[in-house]
C-alpha cells in the first residue's frame, strides 16, 4: 500500500483546519496510507475550536483517528499570530517529513503551508519549501508545476514555471537555452512517467508582449527564443511544441477548456475543449495569474524532478481567516488526491 506524509505547515496558519477537512473525506485513504507530521496537541486545539465554531464532527476528521507523528509544540499559539516558533515548528515538519522518505518510508510528500518570512525570523533562509526539498534530495533538475482539473469540463491544466521566486527585473537574464532545455526535458518527463502522456502537446509562451512583435517590443524572441524552439523540436520529435505565443492571447484556450465555451448553441452543449496537456511560462506571473484565476481553490503545486512524489495546495497560510472555520480543503483534498494518483501510476512500472 502506499504511503503518504501530510505536514501541517504553520500551526498559526490554516494548515491544520485544511488537513483536518481534507482527511474527513475517506476516499482519500482508500488503498493509501497517510501520516499526518505535526503537533498533535495542535491538531487536537484546531479540532475542538472548529467544532466551537459550529464545524460539524462529520466534516472534520478526529485526531485521535488519524495516524499522527507527532512534534510537540510547547509555545503559546494564537491561530492568525504566527511567530519564530510558528515558522521554526513548520521548518521541522517538513525536515522530518523529508528525512522519513528518504528513508523509504513514504512515497511522497503533501505539504500544508509555511510563511517564508517566519523561516527566516527562525534562521532558515530559502525562498520556500520546493527549495527545501531539491536541496535536501540533493538536486538542481527540479521545477515547480501547477496541476488542476475543472471543475466545469474535467479538463486538465498544467502550467511549469521556467523561473520560479525572483524580481521580475532578473527573469531575462536567468532564462538561457540550458534552463528552458531543463524545464522541457523535466515537464516531458513528468507528463509520461506521473500522467501516463507520451506524445505531449505543449504550449509554450514568449517572454515580452506579443512575443517581442518582431523585435519592437523586446529582442528575447529573435535573439535565442525562436532558435531554440526550432532545436526543441528536433530534439523531442514526440512532443507538439507550440509557441511561442504572445503571454496574453496563450490563455484563451485554456480559459475556455476550463470553462467550456459559453457561446450559445441550439442544443446548449459546451464546445469539446482545445486545451494543451501543458503550458511553458516563463516567470512567476506570466504562469500563475492565470492559474489562480481559473483554480485558486483548487490549484495543486507539485515539485517534478525528485526522486519522490511532493505536492501542495496552491494557497498560503492565510492568517488573516485562520481559526474561524471558513478555510476551503478543496486544494488540500486535490493536493493528497493527485500524490495518491501519482504514487499508484507509479508503483504499476
Amino acid at each position: 500500500m502506499n504511503h503518504l506524509a501530510v505536514t501541517i505547515g504553520d500551526p498559526a496558519g490554516i494548515g491544520t483546519e485544511v488537513v483536518l477537512k481534507a482527511l474527513a473525506n475517506l476516499s482519500l485513504t482508500e488503498s493509501c496510507e497517510i501520516t499526518v507530521i505535526g503537533s498533535h496537541s495542535i491538531l487536537e486545539l484546531t479540532y475542538q475550536h472548529l467544532l466551537q465554531q459550529g464545524i460539524s464532527q462529520d466534516s472534520l476528521a478526529n485526531p485521535d483517528s488519524l495516524n499522527i507523528l507527532d512534534l510537540p509544540y510547547d509555545d503559546d499559539l494564537t491561530f492568525g499570530l504566527g511567530n519564530r516558533d510558528t515558522g521554526k515548528a513548520s521548518f521541522q515538519y517538513l525536515e522530518k517529513a523529508i528525512a522519513l522518505t528518504l528513508e523509504g518510508k513514504f512515497q511522497g510528500i503533501v505539504t500544508a503551508p509555511i510563511a517564508k518570512s517566519l523561516w527566516k525570523q527562525a534562521g532558515y533562509n530559502y525562498p520556500g519549501q520546493t527549495e527545501v526539498l531539491a536541496q535536501a534530495a540533493n538536486t538542481d533538475r527540479y521545477g515547480m508545476l501547477f496541476v488542476a482539473r475543472s471543475p466545469y469540463t474535467g479538463w486538465m491544466l498544467r502550467t511549469l514555471l521556467a523561473t520560479t521566486h525572483i524580481p521580475l527585473s532578473e527573469v531575462p537574464q536567468s532564462l538561457s537555452p540550458e534552463l528552458m532545455n531543463l524545464k522541457l526535458d523535466l515537464l516531458i518527463e513528468c507528463l509520461k512517467g506521473d500522467f501516463g502522456i507520451n506524445n505531449p502537446k505543449i504550449v509554450i509562451s514568449g517572454l515580452n508582449p506579443h512575443s517581442g512583435e518582431a523585435g519592437q517590443l523586446g529582442t528575447e524572441e529573435i535573439d535565442w527564443l525562436f532558435s531554440w524552439l526550432e532545436t526543441a523540436r528536433k530534439n523531442y520529435p514526440q512532443a507538439e511544441l507550440i509557441g511561442l505565443l504572445p503571454p496574453d492571447t496563450m490563455w484563451v484556450k485554456p480559459g475556455q477548456a476550463w470553462y467550456g465555451e459559453l457561446k450559445p448553441n441550439k442544443n446548449n452543449i459546451p464546445a469539446m475543449n482545445n486545451g494543451a496537456d501543458a503550458y511553458l511560462a516563463l516567470y512567476h506571473d506570466q504562469g500563475l495569474i492565470p492559474v489562480k484565476l481559473m483554480a485558486f481553490d483548487r490549484a495543486i503545486n507539485t515539485t517534478i524532478g525528485l526522486p519522490f512524489i511532493r505536492t501542495s495546495p496552491d494557497h498560503g497560510t492565510a492568517f488573516d481567516i485562520a481559526g474561524k472555520g471558513v478555510a476551503d480543503a478543496t486544494s488540500m483534498e486535490a493536493a493528497i488526491a493527485l500524490a495518491r494518483e501519482i504514487s499508484k501510476i507509479r508503483e504499476r512500472k
